[in-house]
């Protein structure tokens, strides 16, 4: 199984935010930024600076796909 944040930049997207503005919010850097881009593995730490950063869900911005 891999995992896909296609979700996350939806989110994005709706709330007219940018992947600059995510790093900033929720305090990742640009490097996680492009792991997360080409759906990399990052730890649950950032993903839950993420979820409460954007005040979401785990299930909102990611999710297992088979391979």
């Amino acid at each position: 199984m891999s995992v896909s944040y296609k979700k996350l930049w939806h989110l994005l997207l709706d709330r007219d935010m940018k992947k600059k503005d995510l790093a900033k919010v929720s305090g990742i850097s640009p490097y996680t930024i492009n792991k997360l881009n080409g759906d990399g593995n990052v730890t649950v730490e950032i993903i839950e600076k993420i979820c409460l950063a954007l005040d979401c869900k785990v299930d909102d911005i990611l999710e297992f796909t088979k391979e």
